[in-house]
């Protein structure tokens, strides 16, 4: 177990924002490394822990500190059954003492997916989580309701996470990730990107890196002109709808200027939305839904970069990446690499066998149509 100090302060953006007091737990292993990849470069974020890496853990480094500032024992994820989210929330929580729980909604079947859903359902007695499962996604108000009002009835104190943890508070893990990579600008490990491309399903993620990039513009930090931030959707509309995302983004900006008493952080809806494009033409028939694009992208990146992409997010961000790239005069690209790469434990097959309804259905609906 690593230490559950909440007092974590160095992370980039308390260089940049010292007075900045909010609960921040140690998880991931910073900076994340850059590669070229072509004429662009990658962010590695899918390296950042080796228990579980993405982009989940910048944003659970703040949500577990606040949840444990708060005197919760239990930390709840929430998302459809192969959720990276939670995932990480199942690997993570228990290095930190918060005791881990999901609360899922069916989605289509994918291999990787199904590998995350295995993990969650097939955890090892003593770190099973508690599982909820849901019919479908519109029922996940009730669900988090019902877990919450449990908890109170037996004197518990449940942190329950909405999707992807997409809160103005999450969000700054990606602040800080924006100002870690102006700092390797600075440091000569790559050009100020012109465009920063990554998948957007949650939107705090894109949101935080909004935000983030904005703010080292203005201070004539790694940039001097702010980036364009191409989130290239994996969820629908209205989900991933542009006005949501800068909603989310001033927010986290006005959270920022709270918490560390710098009001410069509280930017305008209109500056956010100006370096902001979402991409839409890479989602194929919807979430979790493989495209052609998104699998010429994973064979590509697996024979240029040696790692795997998934279909759901991760791949649909490659295909933009790898069309820009190749676009004449685009100027230095980023592509920011959201999925981790770490082995994912082998699930216990006992607590496979013992799972039932909804969840076997998904299951063995899975082994029949995929690989």
């Amino acid at each position: 177990m690593v230490s559950a100090d909440t007092r974590v302060r160095d992370r980039p953006i308390h260089r940049v924002f010292p007075r900045l007091d909010v609960p921040w737990v140690r998880l991931g292993d910073w900076p994340t490394p850059v590669e070229a990849f072509g004429e662009g470069f990658l962010k590695r974020d899918d390296l950042s822990s080796p228990v579980y890496g993405g982009n989940k853990v910048r944003t659970l480094e703040v949500l577990f500190g606040e949840a444990l500032a708060e005197g919760a024992t239990h930390v709840y994820a929430t998302g459809a059954f192969g959720t990276n989210h939670g995932a990480a929330t199942l690997l993570h929580a228990p290095r930190v003492g918060l005791r881990p729980g999901l609360v899922l909604f069916p989605q289509p079947t994918s291999s990787a997916a199904r590998a995350n859903f295995e993990v969650l359902l097939g955890a090892e007695v003593g770190r099973r989580p508690e599982v909820m499962v849901l019919p479908h996604w519109s029922a996940l108000p009730w669900g988090m309701a019902r877990v919450r009002a449990r908890h109170r009835r037996h004197g518990g104190r449940p942190f329950v996470m909405v999707p992807g943890g997409a809160t103005p508070r999450g969000a700054l893990g990606y602040v800080s990730a924006g100002f870690e990579v102006a700092e390797q600008i600075e440091a000569g490990v790559l050009p100020a990107p012109e465009r920063i491309v990554l998948p957007v399903g949650s939107t705090c993620t894109t949101a935080g890196l909004l935000l983030g990039t904005q703010l080292c513009a203005a201070l004539g930090f790694g940039w001097r002109r702010p980036p364009v931030i191409q989130a290239v959707r994996v969820t629908p509309w209205p989900v991933t709808a542009p006005g949501r995302i800068v909603s989310l983004a001033q927010a986290a900006g006005r959270e920022l200027a709270r918490q560390a008493r710098a009001p410069e952080a509280a930017l305008s809806r209109a500056r956010l939305g100006s370096t902001l494009e979402v991409d839409g033409r890479w989602l194929g028939w919807g979430y979790g839904r493989e495209t052609a694009a998104g699998k010429r992208a994973v064979d590509e990146f697996r024979a240029k970069a040696g790692f795997e992409l998934d279909t759901t997010y991760s791949a649909k961000g490659a295909a933009a990446f790898l069309e820009a790239i190749r676009r004449p005069g685009g100027g230095p690209t980023l592509f920011w690499s959201t999925k981790s790469t770490a082995p994912l434990p082998e699930p216990a097959r006992a607590a496979l066998s013992a799972v039932n309804g909804r969840a076997t259905r998904w299951l063995a609906r899975a082994d029949r149509s995929l690989p």
